[in-house]
């Protein structure tokens, strides 16, 4: 079966992106230094350590392996650290993903995605993104992400290299067989920290921000299953495999949830309280991101099932439960 790297594959997108590679018939060969994920969750394909800063390692996975396409998905991405740190950005993401796309290109490995992001997009507040839209970054987070876009662009134009690029903001969600998961060290992700709360091992989930232009007061994000995600990320590895030009994508549900309307939900799913404190905004927060995925859809045929509110929290409930989240 055809090879595909898949950068950052033991973490949460990637894991789940290699279980779906791997059921659409290729070989995922994961490539992750471990800072945040896991080497427990590469189950479906070989796993070779290496950081994307280690040009010699790259070199030495793709003349192993010599795969079809790379999916990419490394990438620091707290905003807030971003926002604090910035040269650790510009430096991981940045200079690490080109590390990524110059080895590619020297091993002839033109098929290209890559996993973005709608904060390229900035605050846009009261409009629904879509692939047009303006990018105007307000964090690192954001701005390295862009660069990587732009790189592709200019490799596109002087090498061949076809891709296809994945904005997207929040993902949530599980596994719904149970084999793979939600865990970051720390966390950061809302419903997993929503659930700790729930389960006590957390005194109670922060509300950052109560004073938003929103309904409720509480910020808005579109939300996105994993499953959903990966299955879109698969159909762009087969767009390349193709022949279709490089393209970008962004995928979303186009009606986002604001923060409380996510912990009522979590009342629904589990028939648990979860315990609240409220603090400040935090840095680089957007008041309300909301991403239209019509061209994934007519394009790429590509359907969010899944990415209902029930959906995601029923199954990042379930793993929770299952004894798989503890590390």
């Amino acid at each position: 079966m055809a090879h595909v790297l898949v950068t950052g594959g033991a973490g949460y997108i990637g894991s789940h992106a290699c279980k779906v590679l791997a059921k659409a018939g290729f070989t995922p060969v994961t490539f992750d230094n471990l800072c945040t994920g896991w080497q427990d969750a590469v189950k479906f394909g070989p796993f070779e350590q290496g950081d994307l800063l280690d040009r010699p390692r790259l070199d030495e996975v793709f003349a192993k392996y010599q795969p079809v396409a790379v999916v990419h998905f490394a990438a620091l991405s707290q905003v807030g650290e971003s926002m604090s740190d910035p040269g650790l950005y510009w430096r991981n993401n940045v200079g690490g993903s080109l590390n990524l796309i110059e080895a590619a290109v020297e091993a002839d490995c033109l098929n290209f995605v890559f996993s973005s992001t709608c904060a390229t997009y900035g605050e846009q507040d009261g409009v629904t993104l879509t692939e047009e839209s303006p990018q105007r970054p307000i964090n690192a987070y954001g701005a390295s992400k862009r660069a990587v876009e732009d790189i592709l662009q200019n490799f596109e134009q002087s090498h061949g290299l076809r891709h296809v690029i994945f904005r997207y903001f929040n993902v949530a969600g599980a596994d719904p067989d149970g084999e793979v998961g939600e865990f970051h060290q720390p966390e950061t992700h809302l419903i997993p920290l929503m659930l700790d709360a729930i389960d006590g091992k957390r005194d109670a989930l922060t509300v950052f921000g109560t004073d938003y232009d929103t309904p409720d007061g509480t910020c808005i994000r579109d939300y996105v299953h994993v499953m959903d995600l990966v299955s879109a990320h698969v159909k762009g590895v087969q767009w390349l495999l193709d022949g279709h030009e490089p393209r970008v994508f962004n995928l979303g549900t186009g009606s986002g949830f604001s923060v409380r309307e996510v912990i009522d939900h979590s009342r629904a799913v589990t028939n648990k309280e979860v315990p609240i404190t409220e603090g400040p905004r935090r840095a680089g927060d957007c008041t309300k991101l909301v991403s239209g995925s019509d061209r994934a859809m007519s394009e790429l045929g590509w359907e969010p099932n899944r990415s209902t509110l029930e959906a995601m929290i029923t199954d990042a409930w379930r793993w929770h439960q299952s004894g798989h989240y503890e590390r």
